[in-house]
């Protein structure tokens, strides 16, 4: 196995071996506490433009397969981790994870000491980086990272969102979601369900699952649509999905969210999709020291101090003062750093969380949030 080479953007150079494929990559590092999901995990669009440190130690042991994935390929810039299996053995294998990362062009680097290199991302902040599994040296390696233009302020989105608007079929018997029954929710027929329409900033398969379960016929469009668009398109709700990077790099985004909001149509934000209602209702974001990536994090529901365990992955937050407390409610808190993790408009059916209630991978503490989507739109449309 050859050697790979890891700089960071403060000149720190860690050596390890490499997997996956054969290329020099830069990206912003970012650690993940997960200790389940690894295919999930590199296929979620949120992680474009970022690698991802993987702080459980053992990686690859089931190989990957053709059924997990959260989007149609692997989308973060690199894998860190400290040890690759060298068997791979689980009877959905379709190949390892490195013949399946080299498929798709990504690097990995193993032999990390994971755990010194998140402590240092955790006490001193997220950092560019660049990695060569090509022997690519040190110094040119640093001076990459340092003159990556990062992701504040640009819009990633466009890499990942659809090309054009799509009916979303769903899976075989939604082996994966189960169908909600008439005592979840007043369910509409199957001949006349929810007109859902889902806009793509990045979004996860695991979402789609979700809406569909409830009995939503769900259109999914580009990013860049306009309010005018989705609004003729008559929908009982619309969802506005994850997706990766900066908030303040989508202006046209929050345009689109800042006229739904007005068209009185229900709305419900995940993570980015939260991030750009908050913008949309006058509020800035910031971005954290490390990001929250993992599905081990704490968040209290504020009404009743019930408390969930969550999946997460964000860099950047909702700034909770700049809401205008007449108009909104903050609905969800992190218990690990009080940031803005949810919030409700008072008069309009509008609410999102920034934590990950689909999880894929993580805990269903917070799967019930999809239905209060779907009992909101029933209250909208007096059902």
């Amino acid at each position: 196995m050859k050697s790979a080479t890891l700089v960071l953007e403060d000149g720190t150079v860690i050596e390890g071996k490499t997997f996956g494929a054969e290329t020099d990559s830069v990206f912003e590092m970012v650690f993940n506490t997960s200790m389940t999901g690894y295919q999930e995990i590199l296929t979620d669009p949120s992680y474009r433009g970022q690698g991802v440190l993987f702080t459980v130690s053992h990686i690859g042991n089931v190989g990957i397969n053709l059924e997990d994935d959260e989007s149609a390929k692997p989308q973060v810039s690199a894998a860190v981790i400290r040890s690759l299996s060298p068997i791979v053995s689980n009877w959905r294998s379709a190949l390892s994870l490195s013949d399946w990362l080299a498929q798709y062009g990504v690097p990995g680097i193993s032999d990390v000491d994971t755990r010194w290199l998140t402590r240092k991302l955790r006490d001193g902040g997220t950092q560019k980086a660049s990695l060569s599994t090509k022997g690519t040296c040190a110094d040119e390696l640093l001076k990459m990272a340092r003159e990556w233009e990062g992701l504040d302020g640009r819009d990633i989105v466009k890499e990942v969102t659809c090309e054009e608007s799509y009916h979303w079929q769903g899976d075989e018997g939604n082996k994966w979601v189960a169908r909600k029954d008439n005592s979840t929710l007043d369910n509409r027929t199957s001949n006349n369900k929810y007109r859902i329409v889902a806009y793509d900033f990045g979004i996860k398969e695991n979402i789609l699952r979700h809406l569909s379960s409830f009995g939503a016929n769900i259109t999914v469009v580009p990013a860049d649509t306009s309010a005018d668009e989705v609004l003729a398109m008559k929908p009982d709700g619309v969802f506005l999905s994850n997706g990766p990077g900066d908030p303040a790099g989508l202006p046209y985004a929050v345009e689109a969210v800042s006229n739904l909001i007005e068209g009185g149509v229900p709305i419900f934000g995940i993570c980015l999709g939260h991030q750009l209602i908050g913008r949309a209702l006058g509020a800035d974001t910031h971005r954290l020291k490390y990001g929250h990536h993992g599905g081990n994090h704490p968040v209290q529901y504020l009404p009743s101090g019930e408390v969930l365990i969550t999946a997460q992955n964000h860099n950047y937050c909702v700034m909770a003062g700049d809401l205008n407390p007449e108009e909104v409610e903050i609905t969800y808190k992190s218990l690990n750093d009080d940031s803005l993790e949810g919030l409700r408009m008072k008069n309009k059916p509008v609410f999102s969380v920034q934590f990950h209630p689909e999880a894929a991978p993580g805990p269903h503490d917070a799967h019930d949030i999809f239905g209060e989507f779907f009992k909101m739109i029933e209250g909208k449309n007096g059902k």
